[in-house]
Order: C-alpha cells, then structure tokens, then sequence
C-alpha cells in the first residue's frame, strides 16, 4: 500500500465563508479556530465573513488559511487520516511544518500571522506584481526573465506553468515577450512579488522571528519549498529562505512519489495544487480535502 501526502495550499484559493462548515461541524475543527482567536482576535470571523478584497491582503490571507487549513488537517486525523509527508506551497509550508510536529499549534499560528505582516510590508514599498506563464520550459521563462533587471522565475508549479514576479513597470513588456516566445502569461491578483528579492528584508526579519521559536522533534516527513528534499535540523534557515527564494514545488511532488507517495490530498480551500499534480503525474490519487472527507465519510 502506497504512502498519503497532506499538501497544503498558498495564497490564492481564499474565498470568504472558508472553513465555516467546519466549524460548524466539528468540535476539533472549533477548537482550532478558538486557538488561533484566542492568538488573534477575529480570525474565524474574518474568515466565515471577511470580504473578498479584506481575505486578499497578505496580512489577513494567511493567518486566515492556516486555520482553516489547520482546522481540516485535524477533522481527517480525528478520522484516522494520518499522512506519512506533508509540504506546502508557500504559506502551507507553516502549516505542513506544523502538523509536521515542528512547531505546535500556537507557535505554528503565531509565526504566520508575523510572517503576513512582514510579507506585506515588503509588498507595499514597490510596486509589484505576478504572473503565470504557461507553454513555456523553465530554460525558456528564465532566458526571457534575463532580459529584465528587476522579472523572476519563482514558482516552479507543474510541466508548463511557471509564476514570475518583478516590478509592474517591467511585467507589461515581459508578458509581451512570453507571448513572442509562444508562450502565454496571465497576470494574478496577489499584491507582491512574493518569493523573489523583493522579499529579502522579509526573510531576514522572519528568521530573527524563527530563532525565539521553540522548535520540536518532527514526527512527520516535511518537505522544502527551497530544496525539495526533506527538512534536517535548518528549520529557521530554510522556512525563513523560502520567502525570497523560489518555490520547487514540481520537484517536491517527484521527490514524495519517488518516496512511495501515491496518494496526495490538498489541504485548502480550493483545488490549485490537486490539478497541478495532475499534470506532474497521472500515475498517482490527487484528490481535495472535500473530495476525501466525503469518501471518508461514506465508508
């Protein structure tokens, strides 16, 4: 039998409501919502009944998606879902280092919400922006990056999709490069040029917050969003480094097949890293947190 893979999600896949019906639901998933009040105050309104545009600043959408996403992790392991490796895109890499025993769970959620802040203090003194570039190779979207001082590859998603952030006023004569190159570029709505060196005060501030945090025995595999392989003993080094470095996540998801993983269940909201581990493999079960509660729950 095949190994099971929690991967939780980054910024994006937010929508308001998220995480009510757990809530509503399920004593666990109530408790971890408590928590994170009891950390930050509004959290689980923001998230049952914050606005669309509220849910999109960086300062909200992550403490918002590790409780949600936390709450879930702990309605399936309440089921006896219990995953063998986690990892997560960006911001789920807290949340995936955290069910991973690295840190509990007020340590885990307060370490986020300063990582929101940082991030979108950073995001605020330029004028940034993102895009994701489809039906090119990575060697293609770094040639046509190189041209521009300030555009970088930094999301490596799935075969053909790969995210660039950089400074506005170079992403309109970029995305018409992509297109002459037989690409296509769609600009996405995140406030920042998040994983790049626009990051980089970010990151060094997140690792002078990761020093006072009390790092625990990690009882489940925890994959790097830097290196794609499993996390030693550099926690504050790699969660820091991540902020302004890119994200591997192609490699991540070939490392955990190669590791026995043959069924991944996205932990979020929406279904963004289900389809891009579609497209890395067709041999292997990719399936949301939704999908696999209702086939839990039906047995």
């Amino acid at each position: 039998m095949g190994k099971i893979a929690f991967v939780f999600s980054g910024q994006g896949d937010q929508y308001p409501g998220m995480g009510k019906d757990l809530y509503e639901k399920y004593e666990v998933a109530r408790k971890v919502f408590e928590l994170c009040d009891g950390i930050r105050p509004g959290t689980s309104v923001q998230c049952f009944e914050g606005t669309e545009d509220e849910l999109k600043e960086t300062k909200n959408t992550q403490p918002c998606l590790f409780a949600m996403e936390l709450a879930a992790t702990d309605v399936l392991q309440e089921k006896g879902v219990v995953p063998d490796m986690v990892a997560g895109f960006s911001l789920g890499e807290v949340v995936a280092a955290t069910v991973s025993g690295t840190f509990d769970k007020e340590t885990g959620f307060s370490l986020v919400c300063r990582r929101g802040e940082l991030m979108q203090r950073e995001a605020e003194k330029f004028d940034t922006s993102m895009a994701a570039v489809l039906r090119l190779t990575p060697a293609q979207v770094e040639e046509v990056c190189s041209k521009y001082t300030d555009v970088y590859a930094v999301n490596f998603n799935c075969p053909g999709q790969i995210t660039v952030s950089g400074l506005s006023s170079q992403m309109s004569a970029f995305l018409k490069d992509v297109k002459e190159a037989g690409g296509r570029a769609i600009p996405l709505k995140v406030k920042g040029a998040f994983h790049s060196p626009f990051m980089k005060e970010a990151s060094e501030a997140f690792e002078e917050e990761l020093k006072k945090a009390e790092v625990k025995e990690r009882a489940i595999t925890l994959f790097s969003n830097m290196t794609a392989e499993p996390y030693g003993e550099n926690v504050t080094e790699l969660l820091s480094g991540q902020i302004c470095s890119p994200v591997q996540w192609e490699k991540i998801i070939r490392n955990m097949i190669a590791g026995g993983v043959d069924t991944f269940i996205e932990i979020g909201p929406g279904r963004t890293l289900t389809n891009m581990i579609k497209k890395i493999s067709t041999d292997v079960k990719a399936v949301t947190f939704d999908e696999y509660l209702a086939e839990v729950e039906e047995c």
